[in-house]
């Protein structure tokens, strides 16, 4: 099957999950526990759970008891595609050495988000609708600077045997240096274990002051910077219709269809992230979240006769919701959360 046709079947399987009142899509921060002092790291923020506690707070699971917690999630939630987040997710390696068959053998898309800080096993492989996407935050220089011990060295050697995503975030550092998102690209283009290159823009709490955050310019100059760099990076993937979203992203999380459409939850398996999974206070008019983009720009795409795609999902939201409340109260327990109120545009 081709990847439109893929893509379109992922669509409409997604469809049916929001009008039975479920959010298709479920993200899971595995641990609490990281190796890696990143400045700017959202996950480790102080109000990334709402201010009265933080992820390293939190309890997590291990072990057995891990494995059991995370399959109940996912048989009470029912979704589609699920991000395994942190922490580090690595640091469970043996736990997810039994998860992730599991959840390839009941067919759910799943994507490893880590830092590759100590080796990815080889036979995850060869696990059906596994993604793996490894944190890459610029050149040796700044990367090593901002994400030891997870240096490019590690990664070199620990992603040997697979093909993995590479994900980077451009923060202010990157954006003001000519040149630089040229030769990270080039570099990584060139590397024969990478399948495809994520970039995505920092995305700042509100009110939020400091050296990662873009300007509008930078931006601007990101975008322009992508847009010409893309014909000459294949494994670039960056459409226009996602560097049009960085361009104008949504003005809220009641806006966002990622935000609509996916369940977050931390450590605990309990306490869920809000308004996504960014969580505190995030300044949605600089949004640089790529599966935002990539989800938005689905919703704003324009079906024959001129319909936004976004019109018929903000409808379904509302059908859902209906489903969700007429379902009995155990089973509504076990829906990805109540979607969120928003009217049709």
């Amino acid at each position: 099957m081709s990847d439109r046709g893929l893509l379109a079947r992922d669509v409409i399987h997604a469809w049916g999950r929001i009008l039975a009142g479920y959010r298709p899509n479920l993200s899971i921060e595995i641990t609490k526990e990281c190796p890696l002092r990143c400045p700017g790291c959202y996950a480790y923020g102080d109000d990334h759970l709402g201010g009265d506690v933080t992820l390293r707070g939190l309890a997590d699971f291990r072990g057995d008891e891990l494995v059991s917690r995370f399959m109940a999630l996912i048989d009470r939630h029912r979704p589609l595609h699920v991000s395994i987040v942190g922490g580090e997710p690595l640091v469970r390696y043996r736990e997810l050495g039994v998860i992730l068959p599991r959840l390839a053998g009941r067919g759910i898309h799943t994507q490893l988000v880590t830092s590759a800080v100590r080796p990815i096993p080889l036979e995850w492989a060869s696990l059906r609708r596994l993604q793996l996407v490894v944190s890459i935050d610029g050149l040796p220089p700044e990367h090593d600077a901002r994400r030891a011990p997870a240096t490019y060295e590690r990664i070199v050697k620990h992603i040997a045997g697979h093909q993995i995503t590479v994900h980077c975030t451009v923060t202010r550092q990157q954006a003001r240096k000519e040149g630089y998102l040229e030769e990270f690209l080039r570099t990584w283009q060139e590397n024969p274990h990478t399948r495809l290159i994520w970039v995505s823009l920092y995305t700042p709490q509100k009110g939020e002051i400091s050296a990662e955050r873009l300007t509008s310019a930078d931006r601007a100059q990101v975008i322009a910077d992508l847009r010409r760099l893309r014909p000459m990076f294949s494994k670039l993937q960056m459409l226009d219709g996602m560097l049009n979203v960085y361009a104008q992203p949504p003005q809220s999380p009641q806006d966002c269809v990622f935000a609509q459409t996916t369940e977050c939850l931390s450590s605990d398996f309990e306490r869920r992230i809000t308004p996504c999974q960014f969580g505190g206070n995030p300044d949605c008019s600089n949004c640089g979240c790529i599966a935002s983009a990539g989800l938005e720009a689905i919703g704003r795409h324009r079906l024959t006769g001129g319909i936004q795609v976004g019109r018929i999902f903000y409808a379904s939201l509302q059908v859902g919701r209906t489903v969700a409340r007429l379902r009995p109260v155990t089973a509504a327990r076990g829906a990805q959360g109540e979607l969120e109120e928003r009217s049709p545009a």
